[in-house]
């Protein structure tokens, strides 16, 4: 944790050793930072350049490059799981456990229990919410819940900063997960980007002078990137994103908080264009997107919808 994450902002980087001599490395950021410049990828290259980081890269090269949202909410934020005809599972239903960033154990479970609830409902031929409850209580039972709620505040814990944080994380483990407030607010992520007025610190860019000349060996631009995570759309489909309302994203989004989308996004989907009479308008590059699905998270006011895209096109990740 730490550099080049300040004190407001909330993250962290991981390196995992894998067979054949590769290594993966990632920065995971909170997108409840409030700089509306805040350009996680370029974060990330950043992050690589640390002594303790590039002695694991030193004399490799890249294989592969991509982005993704982590559900970081936690035990709180789980929406509700079930409705006529449905369950939701994994990812989607948020089951990731902090600190320990772990999910494919209880997404595997979860799709167990699903399954289970699955089997009870064609036996009665039942597909109502209220049979499908059962999924509910089976999930309390089961790891899920075991491994989700003594962690139900962590999160929510660091919207306050990284030191209240790590003194409230404290607190959690002497009360089992209560902290000394009981359960805790979460917010939108968008709701917690200021405007360029609003925000006093330094940008980002102006935070790391120097820094951006990125030597295509240890750390790369976003279009190199791209390339490696071997993304793929076909040319004639409608774009998988889109602006919501055209008219309030100009004077929203892109007046007031400087188009964020185009940092936060890590594939330059979205590009801020300047003519020459000083009009600026978000250009969609939709044949970038590695489906992370930040836009539709971080995008201030009426924001940006992602869908997805014809055919299940998108990057073709081997080892992520």
């Amino acid at each position: 944790m730490g550099y080049p994450l300040n004190l407001k902002e909330f993250g962290g980087g991981f390196i995992y050793g894998m067979k054949d001599n590769k290594v993966a490395v990632g920065l995971v950021v909170g997108l409840d930072y409030q700089d509306p410049t805040f350009d996680v990828h370029d974060a990330f290259q950043i992050w690589k350049t640390t002594t303790f980081v590039s002695k694991f890269l030193k004399g490799g090269k890249l294989l592969e490059y991509g982005a993704k949202t982590l559900p970081e909410g936690g035990y709180y934020s789980i929406p509700k799981l079930y409705t006529d005809n449905a369950l939701i599972v994994g990812d989607s239903a948020g089951l990731l456990t902090m600190p320990a960033l772990k999910g494919v154990h209880l997404a595997i479970t979860s799709g167990m229990l699903a399954a289970k609830t699955a089997v009870e409902a064609l036996t009665k031929n039942d597909f109502s919410e209220k049979a499908l409850s059962l999924y509910e209580s089976l999930m309390k039972d089961s790891l899920i819940y075991k491994e989700m709620h003594p962690v139900r505040n962590f999160r929510q814990g660091f919207s306050k900063g990284m030191i209240l944080g790590g003194i409230h994380f404290g607190t959690q483990l002497i009360t089992g997960g209560a902290g000394f407030f009981g359960k805790l607010k979460a917010h939108p992520d968008k709701d917690t980007t200021l405007t360029l007025s609003q925000f006093k610190g330094k940008p980002f860019r102006e935070r790391f002078k120097g820094k951006f000349e990125f030597d295509k060996i240890l750390t790369f631009d976003k279009a190199t990137d791209v390339y490696y995570s071997g993304v793929n759309h076909d040319e004639e489909q409608v774009p998988h994103v889109k602006i919501n309302n055209p008219e309030s994203f100009e004077v929203i989004n892109i007046k007031q908080f400087g188009a964020p989308c185009q940092f936060f996004c890590s594939s330059e989907v979205y590009e801020l264009h300047t003519d020459k009479n000083g009009h600026q308008e978000l250009r969609i590059h939709a044949e970038n997107c590695l489906h992370c699905k930040t836009c539709a998270i971080k995008t201030p006011g009426d924001g940006i919808t992602w869908s997805v895209p014809n055919g299940g096109n998108g990057p073709e990740y081997q080892n992520m």
